[in-house]
């Protein structure tokens, strides 16, 4: 009886808990797995970047075109720069219409741009428009 309780013994004490191979692996696959959540979250904060310059962009052209809605007769041309790097250029030229079409009213075709760099990138908004020129040559 004696031999038995011994055996059962030996194998009542089996190692519990993990070897050091499965701690490897499991070492691993969280080394990827935060490999893989670190790549995710700086693509999400590239995107709400990029996202934010695009939507400046587009607020700072609209702006523009706002303050440019009556232009002299002879045309605007004008261009800067902003603090934060946006590069805009606003540009009007008479509008082709027959003389006499309109009466008093004479129309420009104005062209606003905005441009900035992304990274290594150029991006550039464009709007287009027409606005009323004024005829007294202010």
């Amino acid at each position: 009886m004696g031999n038995s309780f011994v055996a059962t013994s030996a194998a009542g004490t089996r190692q519990r808990g993990f070897s050091l191979l499965e701690m490897v692996v499991a070492i691993a696959i969280l080394g990827l797995t935060l490999g893989a959540l670190y790549q995710a979250a700086g693509g999400a904060t590239r995107n709400v970047r990029t996202s934010e310059r695009y939507a400046y962009g587009v607020e700072l052209a609209r702006s523009l075109l706002a303050q440019n809605q009556l232009v002299p007769a002879g045309g605007v041309s004008d261009a800067g720069k902003t603090a934060g790097g946006f590069e805009w250029r606003v540009q009007s030229v008479p509008h082709p219409l027959q003389r006499g079409q309109l009466g008093n009213f004479h129309l420009h075709d104005i062209e606003i741009g905005v441009a900035w760099f992304d990274g290594s990138k150029r991006k550039e908004v464009v709007l287009n428009s027409v606005v009323e020129a004024r005829s007294d040559g202010r």
